[in-house]
């Protein structure tokens, strides 16, 4: 392999020669070849807005050649192109704080930029990776912007998935919203519902779980861009971080803010757990509405049989004919892997001292690798389950019909205690509670009919 030496103040190192990283990449990728995972797309992406902002605040104060900021700039588009994503080769557990991955930035833009001007790659002839890519910046405020940046540009596609997943919701709220099932608590028979209602209740949760996430987003709005090294702006004009935020604001749409107090922004990492906090409650909801599923479609002839989900694949290496709930297992372990990053998020938040925690690599990998897999699962679970789910309404009606829990109705009208006198006979007898009370005379067989109806007890019960 072709290779060029580079030097740093610990030495010199042969460099790949077609590398655009440098001799500090170089140096991270010998010390930390630990997973083989690499920062996300949107965390590259995130990355090269903020330099590009960087280089045109500088050069508009009069700090950076603007010769030089338009190579910068020119890199930095090229880059959000998705061009020399190869480059990026540091791992996710790198050094503290992130900073062997701001130097693999500053090295690939810096080596373009210097090709584009007309020098090769590793002479640094025009400009510098310290010096002028990373002009008026530290790792401590572009690493924690660069989170905050591909966090939201991450956001819009899972809570467009979660729409997507209460949309199916919904219309199968309607498509089953009048069959009679019985209801359960404690898995045990409860007084009836629809199938319509309880799908209308999984849509309303996934709803309300996408407006807490949305609403917690808000808060990474808020950045430490210019802080520095310890939120004192220390090697940054005082109207660099206005001038580059107001560049992101118009490039990303989001709504962003300096922070009131950059110490504290650079300090704390909390923001990250609250949003880590609302994916694992969206998580949670997951597992309950998976496992209602997988319940509901169990059998299908020794089971609840009330769901038929899409037979998507066959279920058994041995058991010929065997249908498996897969979507809502595969819903169940994402949501399982979720609530791991965000237990990994919450040591690493708290791992802080004084001026910086430098866990951000972590919490960054684990943030968005809990985003992207919930995108998927939700999308996933809305189209090949949820939106191809049948009901089974002869056997709701069945359940409906024998469920213990229809002598509610009867309560006040002959006590709880004759109630329950009744339930134990229908349980030892075998015989549906509609009959016994016709057969003893506590009802007549109109009133029972009236009385007991499940469609009238769902209705009354949603």
């Amino acid at each position: 392999m072709a290779t060029r030496t580079e030097r740093d103040s610990l030495g010199a190192r042969r460099i790949p020669a077609d590398a655009y990283y440098g001799i500090q990449t170089f140096r991270a990728v010998e010390n930390f070849p630990i997973s083989g995972l690499r920062m996300p797309v949107e965390f590259v992406r995130a990355y090269a807005f903020i330099k590009k902002a960087a280089a045109l605040a500088n050069a508009r104060l009069g700090l950076l050649p603007r010769r030089l900021a338009r190579a910068i700039v020119r890199a930095c588009e090229e880059v959000l192109r998705g061009k020399f994503a190869a480059h990026f080769v540091v791992d996710v557990y790198q050094a503290g704080a992130g900073t062997s991955f701001n130097m693999n930035v500053n090295e690939v833009l810096a080596n373009r930029a210097n090709e584009l001007l007309g020098a090769r790659r590793g002479t640094y002839r025009f400009l510098h990776p310290n010096d002028h890519v990373n002009m008026a910046q530290s790792t401590n405020d572009t690493f924690p912007t660069a989170m905050r940046l591909a966090s939201l540009m991450k956001l819009g596609s899972l809570t467009h998935a979660m729409q997507e997943l209460e949309g199916a919701f919904r219309r199968k709220a309607r498509q089953f919203g009048t069959v009679v099932k019985a209801g359960r608590t404690h898995l045990q028979d409860a007084v009836p519902v629809s199938v319509g209602g309880e799908f209308g209740a999984y849509a309303l949760a996934i709803r309300k779980s996408r407006e807490h996430l949305n609403q917690t987003a808000r808060r990474l709005t808020e950045l430490n861009l210019g802080g520095t090294a310890v939120g004192t702006g220390l090697n940054a004009h005082p109207r660099y971080r206005v001038l580059a935020l107001g560049s992101l604001r118009r490039w990303t749409g989001f709504a962003l803010r300096p922070g009131r107090d950059l110490m504290e922004r650079t300090q704390s990492l909390a923001d990250f757990a609250h949003l880590s906090s609302a994916l694992r409650d969206y998580s949670l909801e997951l597992i309950r509405i998976a496992n209602d599923q997988r319940l509901m479609s169990s059998g299908p002839n020794t089971g609840f049989g009330e769901l038929t989900l899409p037979a998507v694949q066959p279920g058994s290496s041995i058991m010929p004919g065997k249908v498996n709930p897969v979507m809502p297992e595969l819903v169940d372990m994402v949501a399982f892997q979720v609530l791991g990053h965000d237990a990994t998020i919450a040591m690493a938040c708290q791992a802080g001292q004084l001026e910086l925690n430098v866990m951000m690599p972590v919490v960054a990998y684990n943030l968005l690798q809990a985003m992207h897999i919930l995108t998927t699962a939700s999308h996933a679970f809305a189209t090949r389950c949820v939106g191809g789910m049948t009901v089974n309404a002869a056997q709701c009606r069945r359940y409906a019909q024998r469920s213990l829990a229809l002598v509610t109705a009867l309560a006040p009208r002959i006590g709880y205690a004759n109630a329950a006198t009744i339930a134990k006979r229908s349980l030892a007898s075998g015989k549906p509670i509609m009959d016994l009370v016709v057969e003893q005379g506590v009802l007549s067989a109109r009133e029972a009919r009236r009385l007991l109806d499940p469609k009238r007890l769902a209705r009354l019960s949603r």
